[in-house]
C-alpha cells in the first residue's frame, strides 16, 4: 500500500472518522505511522486490595459480588459493582456505560485496571479497564502506546488503525538511509523503527527505533536547510538600496549610544541590504539587547531609498507597541508608519489596504493581518518577522512573496548557543547582539522556598503601593490546556482573597480569545490593572515599564532559557525590578539550576548551561522550526544526534549537492516531500 494514500482506504475510516483524524493532521497513511506515542504504559503486577496506592494506576484481580447496581443521578446512568479479594472490598463505577453489564456476572474473577480515589468514605475505581487474567498477565509483558487524541477518537481505536497501517505497509517502508551509513552509526532499519516506535517489544528495542527515527527527523531537517540556503544564496536583489545617510542622521539623533554589538551588526545588515543578493538574516539578542533599533533603522534606509518595509508580531499588543516605537522614532524624518491589526474596524482596515498600495505608508507594522490576499504593497524591500519561534516557514514566505523577493530579517529575543543557532537556522546566515546597554537595570532574582509565599505577597503589595505592577506566573499543569485554565482562575480567586479590594487583579491564559487578551494586556500597560495572573502566554515581549516584579510559581517545572524570558518582562523602566523564584523542591539538582538564574543575567550563558546538561525538554521554547515541529526528536536531549545529521547533511551535500547518486535516490524523494509539505505556500 502506498503511503500517500488517504487514510479513507482504511477499514473503520468513513468520512465522519477520517474528518477526527484530520484534526490531528492525519490524512495519509505517511501522517498515521509518524504520529507517534507522546508516552508508554507498563501495565503493574496484580495487586491485593488492601495494598491499592490512592490516586495512582492499580491493577486488582478479584470476584463480583452481588448485587451489580444500576441508578440514575441527574445526566448519569450509573453502573456500580463491589468486587472482593481475600484482603477486603473495592467498588468499581461506570457513567453511561450501562452496556458493560453485559461482560460481567456474579461470582466471576476479572483484573480490574484503573485509578483509584478515596471518596463518599470508601475505595473506588472510575471506569476500570477489565480483563480476563490471562490477557492481563501478557499485557503486563509490554509496553503500551499512549497518543495525544482529540474528542471523539479513542486510545483503542487510534491504536487499531495504526496497526492495520502497519500491516498494510509492512516491509514496503522505502529506507532512506544507505547502509554503509546505517552500519557506519548503527541505526536501525527503517521499517523495524516504525513498527517498534509503536509496538515496542521492550525497552531497548524502543530505545533502538527512538534513535533511529530521532535521526531521521534531524536529517531530513538539516537537509532541507542547506537546499533552502543554497537556493536563497542565489536570490539576486532587485532593490537598490545605495543612499544610507538616514542611519547616521537617527543615530545622531538618539538619546543614547549604541552599544560596540549594535554597531557590528548594524554594519552587516547594512552590507546585506547594499549587497547584491537577497538577504537571509537572523538578529538575536538577549531581553533588552537593543533589537528595536536595529531594525527601526534598517526600515528607514529602505524607506528613504523610496521602498516599503514591514514588521509582523506575533501579538497585537506588541505589534501596537513596535507601531510606537517606529512612530516615534520615524515621522519626525518623514517617513510614514502605519498599523494593521485584526481588531482594526472593516473601514480602518480598507483605508490602510489602500494606503498600502498606494504607498502614502512606507513602513506597515502588524500581525498575521499583513499576509491577507487583500493586501498589497507597492514595492516591499524588507520584511522583518519578531520573535521567530512563534511563525511559521509558510508564514513568513507569505510575506516574503507580497515583494519580488524582499529582504528576510527574523529578530528573536531567545539566546541560543551559535553552535546550536548554526544548526538550527542553517537557512539563515546569523548576527548576534551580545552586549546589554550599559544603564540596563539588572533585575535581582531571588529562588525560594514555597513557605516565603506570604512574604513574597506582602512584597508585591509594597510595590503596588509604590505605584508598581507585578506578574504572577502560575504552575505549568502538563496534562491538559483546559487544568492549566482552570489553574488560573483559581490562583486569582486566591490571591484576591490575598490582597485589599482596591488591588485590581486579573488573569490571562492562552485559551482566551485574542480580543480577551488585547484588552487584558492594554489594561496592564496603562496600570489599570495592578497584578497580571498568567501562564507563560506573557512570556512574548510585552513592554510594560512600570512592571517591577515578577513571581514565578513551581520556578523548578520551567527551563532556565523559558525563565529567563519571563523574566525579561520586568527591568524595562527606570525602576529596580525583581524576579521570585518560588519551588517546593527540595533537591541540589533544583537549587544548582535557580542559582544560575539567581547569579546572571546573561541569556546567552543562561543557554549555554541548559545545553550543557540537557534536562528539562523544550528548554529555550523552539522546540519548532517554522511550520514543522519535531514530532519526537527533541534539540536538546538528542542533541548529539542532531550533530551527526548536520555533518552528514553537509557531507552528502557537498559530494552530491543535486542528490542525483544511486544510494541517495530516497533520501531525494524523502527531501522533496518533506519541503513540499512544511516549505511550499
Amino acid at each position: 500500500m502506498d503511503t500517500t494514500q488517504s487514510i479513507s482506504g482504511l477499514k473503520g475510516i468513513g468520512e465522519k472518522t477520517e474528518k477526527l483524524f484530520n484534526r490531528l493532521e492525519i490524512y495519509t497513511i505517511e501522517d498515521l505511522l509518524h504520529y507517534y506515542p507522546r508516552s508508554y504504559e507498563t501495565y503493574s503486577q496484580v495487586t491485593k486490595i488492601k495494598d491499592i496506592k490512592i490516586d495512582a494506576m492499580n491493577a486488582v484481580e478479584g470476584t463480583i459480588c452481588f448485587p451489580i447496581e444500576q441508578m440514575v443521578k441527574g445526566k448519569f446512568k450509573i453502573l456500580k459493582i463491589r468486587i472482593k479479594d481475600d484482603t477486603g472490598y473495592l467498588y468499581l463505577l461506570w457513567f453511561n456505560q450501562l452496556y458493560i453489564k453485559n461482560n460481567l456476572k456474579i461470582g466471576e474473577t476479572k483484573v480490574f485496571r484503573g485509578k483509584a480515589e478515596y471518596k463518599y468514605g470508601q475505595m473506588q475505581i472510575t471506569t476500570p479497564e477489565i480483563f480476563d487474567q490471562e490477557t492481563y498477565n501478557k499485557k503486563t509483558k509490554t509496553l503500551q502506546p499512549i497518543y495525544a487524541l482529540t474528542k471523539g477518537i479513542m486510545q483503542k481505536n487510534l491504536s487499531k488503525i495504526i496497526r492495520q497501517g502497519l500491516i498494510k505497509t509492512h516491509n514496503q517502508l522505502k529506507d532512506c538511509l544507505p547502509n554503509a551509513i546505517r552500519n557506519q552509526y548503527g541505526f536501525a532499519e527503517y521499517n523495524y523503527a516504525i513498527t517498534q516506535i509503536h509496538y515496542p517489544k521492550d525497552m531497548e528495542a524502543l530505545k533502538e527505533a527512538k534513535r533511529r527515527l530521532v535521526f531521521d527527523e534531524f536529517f531530513i531537517f538539516q537537509l532541507s536547510l542547506l537546499r533552502l540556503k543554497k537556493v536563497q544564496d542565489r536570490q539576486a536583489t532587485q532593490f537598490d538600496l545605495k543612499d544610507h545617510s538616514i542611519i547616521k542622521d537617527i543615530i545622531k539623533n538618539l538619546p543614547f549610544q549604541l552599544t560596540q554589538a549594535q554597531k557590528s551588526v548594524l554594519e552587516e545588515i547594512k552590507n546585506d541590504l547594499m549587497g547584491e543578493t537577497v538577504m537571509n538574516r537572523l538578529l538575536q539578542g538577549d531581553v533588552g539587547s537593543g533589537k528595536t533599533i536595529i531594525a527601526a533603522l534598517m526600515l528607514a534606509l529602505v524607506a528613504k531609498n523610496n521602498y516599503q518595509g514591514s514588521i509582523m508580531a506575533p501579538t497585537e499588543v506588541l505589534a501596537k507597541q513596535h507601531f510606537e516605537t517606529m512612530k516615534a522614532l520615524l515621522e519626525p524624518h518623514h517617513i510614514n508608519v502605519g498599523l494593521l491589526v485584526g481588531s482594526m474596524t472593516a473601514k480602518e482596515k480598507k483605508n490602510m489596504y489602500q494606503a498600502i498600495k498606494d504607498h502614502t505608508i512606507d513602513i506597515v507594522i502588524g500581525t498575521h493581518a499583513i499576509i491577507q490576499d487583500k493586501v498589497v504593497f507597492n514595492q516591499l524591500a524588507l520584511v522583518i518577522t519578531d520573535e521567530q519561534h512563534r511563525f511559521g516557514v509558510k508564514q513568513r514566505e507569505s510575506l516574503s512573496q507580497k515583494g519580488t523577493k524582499p529582504h528576510m530579517l527574523v529578530m528573536s529575543a531567545t539566546p541560543i548557543p551559535r553552535t546550536l543557532a548554526l544548526m538550527l537556522y542553517g537557512d539563515l546566515d546569523i548576527s548576534i547582539i551580545d552586549e546589554l546597554p550599559p544603564n540596563r537595570q539588572v533585575i535581582k532574582t531571588y529562588a525560594v522556598d514555597t513557605s516565603y509565599r506570604k512574604r513574597v505577597y506582602d512584597f508585591i503589595k509594597k510595590q503596588i503601593k509604590d505605584g508598581r505592577q507585578a506578574y504572577v506566573i502560575c504552575p505549568m499543569v502538563e496534562e491538559s490546556d483546559q487544568l492549566e485554565v482552570e489553574s488560573v482562575l483559581e490562583y486569582t480567586k486566591k490571591l484576591k482573597k490575598e490582597f485589599d479590594q482596591s488591588i485590581n487583579i486579573e488573569y490571562l491564559h492562552g485559551k482566551m480569545k485574542p480580543k480577551e487578551k488585547n484588552i487584558i494586556m492594554e489594561n496592564f500597560a496603562n496600570n489599570t490593572i495592578q497584578v497580571l495572573v498568567s501562564t507563560t502566554v506573557v512570556e512574548v515581549g510585552v513592554n510594560v515599564p512600570n512592571a517591577t516584579i515578577i513571581a514565578i510559581e513551581n520556578a523548578d517545572r520551567f527551563g532556565l532559557a523559558q525563565l529567563h524570558q519571563l523574566r525579561g518582562r520586568v527591568g524595562r523602566g527606570q525602576y529596580q525590578s525583581y524576579c521570585i523564584l518560588l519551588t517546593q523542591s527540595k533537591s541540589n539538582k533544583t537549587k544548582e539550576r535557580l542559582d544560575v538564574l539567581s547569579n546572571t543575567n546573561d541569556g546567552f550563558i543562561i543557554s549555554e548551561y541548559d545545553l550543557k546538561v540537557r534536562g528539562q525538554g523544550d528548554l529555550f521554547g523552539i522546540k519548532q522550526h517554522g511550520d514543522m515541529e519535531f514530532k519526537i526528536a527533541n534539540v536538546f536531549e538528542d542533541i548529539e544526534l542532531l550533530k551527526i545529521a548536520n555533518k552528514l547533511a553537509k557531507d552528502i551535500m557537498k559530494n552530491d549537492p543535486q542528490l542525483t547518486n544511486e544510494e541517495h535516490y530516497y533520501i531525494n524523494e524523502r527531501l522533496k516531500n518533506y519541503i513540499h509539505k512544511y516549505y511550499s505556500g
